[in-house]
């Protein structure tokens, strides 16, 4: 009885070649798993696809709502955002893929998983991290970092699999390499190659317009969020996954989230993609605007780090580590409160602030008014400003005594 591997199938180019590529190299019966993170992808005669390539049994697993509660609501919480720009839409969606590759794995009695992301992106590493924090019995397989694989470019791929009887749909025209899912689309490749290019936004854009095409009047929208988890958008509650499709429409419409960034990789060089996220965009920034008004300032700013910390973890393919689980507990610890209604308007690539209430906030008018009150006297603010500045006054006398016995 021949061993099992289950491949990482998307039903592209790359995933289709490997099947019969793992066949004749490894001798093993290809069970393929193709993971549906809401990327919206035609899933309609993959099976078929599958099958025709060699695998005998193609499984479909749809986990967007446990991608949308487990991975993209802690990082929304935490304020998440690698280097300033990234939302992490690609990282937050591999633990999820890892963890269903494994289960799938162990129902089959499967010896190996397969994936077939490049020897030089990140991926790799989401990927290997996650199955072996799962499984660190099951033998991994890189196709593209197999000695065995001598296919390096999409022509080769496509004779390779007519060379084995597969004439598929397929053709080498280029195109930007693209990975999508329901909280973002990232596009590489093309002009996007050259970072002094600019982005062809009219034959890039997928999940939206650019801001210049945006409607020229303005939209308001209304969320409010329970213990910092989204609930409604514009007074209809809903579950997390279709909150972020109904953000992802009304953002695309409006041209929100749209970002070029030139990102430092795991592995060490420098990329260049245009992310669209156009949900996940207002969705972080609403949960923002409720913080600024319920979070105390030492815990903002221990929370901003941590943020910055979740972000590293998750891009680095970390998450299942007793790290991840630490700041997580951290960032949940602040979220009691982060219960309000958060209202902003959305125009050309803008969310401009337009009110934020809730029970818990800690702004008090009476305190930020120029008015005296009783919790605050200003003549407080003269003593407190002196211990507060003694350190630098110390300094300063010190640094002109010295001076002056030069």
């Amino acid at each position: 009885m021949k061993e099992k591997v289950v491949l990482a199938y998307s039903g592209g180019l790359d995933t289709t070649a490997i099947i019969p590529w793992l066949k004749e190299n490894y001798d093993y019966e290809v069970i393929c798993c193709c993971i549906d993170c809401g990327q919206e992808e035609e899933l309609d005669g993959l099976e078929e696809r599958a099958k025709l390539s060699g695998a005998s049994k193609l499984y479909i697993e749809d986990i967007t709502d446990e991608f949308c509660d487990d991975y993209i609501v802690p990082c929304v919480q935490a304020g998440a955002v690698y280097e300033n720009k990234y939302l992490l839409g690609t990282s937050m969606a591999r633990p999820g893929i890892a963890k269903r590759l494994v289960e799938v794995a162990r129902k089959e009695g499967a010896t190996a998983i397969c994936h077939g992301a490049t020897g030089k992106g990140n991926d790799q590493i989401r990927f290997e991290l996650g199955i072996k924090a799962l499984a660190p019995d099951l033998k991994i397989i890189a196709a593209w970092r197999d000695d065995k694989w001598n296919m390096d470019s999409r022509e080769a791929e496509i004779e390779y699999c007519k060379a084995h009887g597969i004439d598929l749909p397929f053709s080498a025209d280029s195109s930007y390499s693209r990975d999508r899912n329901l909280w973002h689309i990232s596009h590489e490749g093309l002009e996007l190659e050259d970072p002094a290019n600019e982005p062809n936004y009219d034959h890039l854009l997928v999940l939206g317009v650019s801001p210049e095409k945006a409607p020229d009047e303005g939209e308001y929208v209304t969320m409010t969020f329970e213990g910092g988890v989204p609930k409604s958008v514009n007074g209809k509650e809903m579950k997390v996954s279709d909150i972020i499709r109904e953000l992802n429409r009304l953002g695309g419409k409006h041209g929100i989230g749209i970002v070029d960034i030139v990102e430092n990789r795991v592995v060490g060089m420098k990329s260049r993609g245009v992310y669209e996220t156009p949900g996940g965009t207002i969705l972080m920034e609403a949960h923002q605007q409720l913080e600024e008004l319920i979070l105390d300032r030492d815990t903002m700013t221990v929370k901003k780090d941590m943020g910055n910390k979740f972000a590293q973890i998750v891009y680095e393919g970390k998450w299942f580590t007793p790290l991840r689980e630490a700041v997580q507990a951290f960032v949940e610890s602040t979220q009691k409160y982060v219960t309000g209604e958060v209202k902003f308007k959305l125009y050309k690539g803008n969310i401009i602030k337009a009110g934020t209430t809730s029970p818990y906030s800690l702004y008090s008018e009476s305190l930020a008014s120029f008015t005296t009150g009783d919790l605050y006297d200003h003549h407080d603010a003269e003593g407190f400003i002196t211990l507060f500045g003694l350190p630098l006054k110390v300094r300063a006398m010190k640094m002109a005594e010295i001076e002056k016995n030069k």
